[in-house]
């Protein structure tokens, strides 16, 4: 991974927590709406995330220990700068696929039965008398979005961490 890399799967990870965020803004939104443009209730709506890398851990884990041995046989010395070193023997700025990021893939309807209720007055009652609303717990969608909320803070702390790295290392420069 070059230097920006942890960068780069931060932002990832910022636009795909964005967009949970938002649906999970919009369920919130459609917790009682009764009828859309298809008809029915509102349909409860999830994200599906997806790894960026078509690598394994297994796979990426053995590209980074190949790079660390290649440091080895360049005759980088040995102990804990091996290591430290041998990560960063290939150019750190070389614009290369980012390991680790996250894709939103789609955002899916939950297929779930809507929840009846009975309401004869309302104007989307059946003849029965039953009206059909979304089946969104306002619970779930606030764990949902609290989990979104850390994410996205986690991730903006690692590139707030990251930056304040990179500024140091050209402050020891000067």
């Amino acid at each position: 991974m070059n230097l920006f890399g942890v960068m780069d799967v931060s932002a990832s990870a910022l636009k795909a927590e964005r967009v949970r965020a938002e649906v999970v803004a919009s369920n919130m939104a459609n917790a009682e709406t009764t009828r859309t443009v298809d008809g029915g209730p509102y349909q409860r709506h999830h994200v599906v995330f997806e790894a960026e890398s078509s690598d394994s851990f297994q796979q990426a884990l053995a590209g980074q220990l190949n790079v660390i041995g290649t440091g080895l046989k360049n005759g980088i010395s040995s102990g804990w700068k091996t290591s430290l070193m041998g990560g960063l023997s290939h150019d750190v700025t070389a614009d290369q696929e980012v390991q680790g990021g996250v894709a939103v893939t789609g955002v899916i309807s939950d297929a779930s039965a809507p929840l009846r209720r009975y309401d004869p007055q309302h104007p989307d009652a059946g003849p029965d008398g039953y009206v059909e609303y979304p089946d969104i717990n306002p619970l779930t969608e606030m764990v949902d979005l609290m989990g979104a909320t850390r994410s996205y803070g986690a991730n903006a702390s690692a590139v707030t961490a990251e930056k304040n790295m990179v500024t140091s290392s050209l402050d020891i420069l000067k």
